[in-house]
């Protein structure tokens, strides 16, 4: 029995290390094989290898400890809850819904990377060392990091559910009340740091605590709706740090890899939003959309055209060139489904039917090219921003679905509140057709579109899911 008990400790500190080795890898495969549609299947089958490999070597290392019984069904327990809510929440969610649940999740992690960093300081009293110093440096951030992803995490949850309005909020000196708070923040942690036990760290760390709370809040409550796709994605990397310090704390290489993958990732994805956007990464955190001049949104445009579905399926018929740019509001009405018939029936009449996609259409990155996936569209036809504004000059229709920001020609004007903003050039085709619901809703950011209002632009008003099928048939 204890031969039987040595070779399976053995097996199990041998058989760890090479199988997060391979776990690691295979989470960086599926970040390669998630950077392409054609791939993105294979990167996700890569990713559930990787976590699967993980948890049997996390397993066999807690089946060498003492209690191992009962710490295992304690785990199986919180994982099958876990698991069961996830089930749920991914079978009934909506693509339109996607963005606030990743948000909410978020501030799982950080809440997690919290509650490891209390225990970890708790069980384990300060000693006079730089080895335990460090240690509590380590808590210090995990718990800094891990307190702004979730109070940052759960407002961006609440503005994108509608829970509360988009609006930023506009206090006097907001970016010197976030600069002091970082510094009383980084103040906190050295001072913990050389803290030697529970009762003398215990105040410093619910301080620290509670200002980090209250910056992640106040980071995301200043940040406009426009803004809101790269909070997502900036959130997903403070998430990844927190995972990372939280690996740090507990001692686990895995726990540091996966957390700094994560972590990079989503801070590269969100400077690539950034430059998208034609927005610093600072800019972005201390201001945000809905920030600019009001003036923009009062001028006078005149009257917009409307038309009919007749119409637009005899402009679409006669056209050579077809060019669709969905939004948002495409991914509301669930009308991807409809948009992939009419692209389908064009394209057998011999129309050249393309897609334009802008970095942050949606309200995260890659929300169009999922749901045009999910209706099959052709990967090849869907291009991004970059690839497809030099093309609109020749197009001889643009069918604008549910998008307004991002095909708002008011980002090329001076004191327009996204002013700057790299937008998809629509106006510049020989026709312009808007779906959308009514001419009350001015988008996300709250900026009134011109190009409405434009004389190569004619409205075509409803449910974008019903509009396009009586399009489809008229066809």
């Amino acid at each position: 029995m204890l031969h039987t008990e040595s070779w399976f400790i053995g097996f199990a500190f041998g058989f760890a290390p090479f199988a997060y080795i391979v776990a690691a890898l295979l989470f960086i495969l599926a970040l390669a094989g998630l950077s392409r549609q054609e791939t993105a299947q294979k990167g996700n089958y890569a990713g559930i290898a990787g976590m699967c490999i993980s948890l049997l070597a996390f397993f066999f290392l807690i089946g060498t400890t003492n209690e191992a019984g009962m710490s295992l069904l304690l785990i199986v327990v919180a994982m099958a809850v876990g698991a069961g809510i996830g089930i749920y929440k991914a079978l009934h969610v909506e693509m339109t819904g996607m963005p606030q649940l990743i948000a909410l999740l978020h501030s799982f992690v950080g809440l997690a990377a919290v509650l490891v960093g209390f225990n970890s300081f708790l069980i384990t009293p300060g000693a006079p060392t730089a080895e335990n110093a460090f240690h509590m440096g380590e808590v210090g951030l995990a718990v800094f990091i891990g307190a702004v992803t979730l109070t940052g995490s759960v407002i961006a949850f609440l503005k994108l559910s509608g829970k509360i309005k988009g609006k930023p909020l506009a206090l006097p000196a907001r970016n010197l009340l976030n600069l002091a708070a970082v510094a009383a923040s980084l103040i906190l942690i050295v001072v913990f740091a050389h803290t030697r036990t529970v009762y003398a760290g215990l105040g410093v760390l619910i301080i620290l605590t509670l200002i980090s709370l209250a910056l992640g809040l106040h980071l995301v409550a200043s940040i406009g709706g426009g803004d809101m796709p790269v909070v997502v994605s900036m959130l997903n990397s403070y998430s990844g740090w927190a995972a990372a310090m939280a690996g740090f704390t507990l001692g686990s290489d895995l726990l540091i890899i996966t957390g700094a993958l994560v972590g990079s990732s989503g801070a590269y994805l969100s400077y690539i939003m950034c430059k998208a956007m034609n927005r610093s990464f600072a800019a972005v955190i201390l201001g945000g959309f809905g920030t600019g001049s009001a003036t923009h949104s009062e001028r006078d445009y005149g009257t917009h055209r409307e038309t009919t579905v007749g119409e637009v399926a005899d402009l679409l018929r006669n056209a050579r060139k077809v060019v669709i740019t969905p939004g948002y509001g495409m991914a509301v009405a669930r009308a991807q489904y409809p948009v992939a018939e009419l692209t389908r029936k064009l394209r057998d009449m011999g129309v050249d039917v393309t897609f334009g996609i802008h970095p942050v259409a949606g309200r995260l990155p890659g929300h169009m090219n999922v749901l045009l996936a999910e209706a099959k569209v052709p990967y090849d036809i869907v291009r991004e921003m970059d690839e497809i504004n030099d093309d609109f000059a020749g197009a001889d229709v643009v069918l604008v679905i549910g998008a307004n920001d991002t095909v708002n020609p008011a980002a090329q004007e001076p004191g327009s509140p996204i002013s700057g903003m790299p937008v998809l050039k629509v106006w510049e085709a020989q026709n312009v057709i808007v779906l959308k619901r009514s001419m009350g809703n001015s988008g996300y950011a709250g900026v009134t579109n011109p190009l409405f209002y434009r004389q190569n632009t004619q409205m075509l008003l409803g449910d974008a899911k019903t509009t396009v099928e009586q399009i489809a048939a008229a066809l």
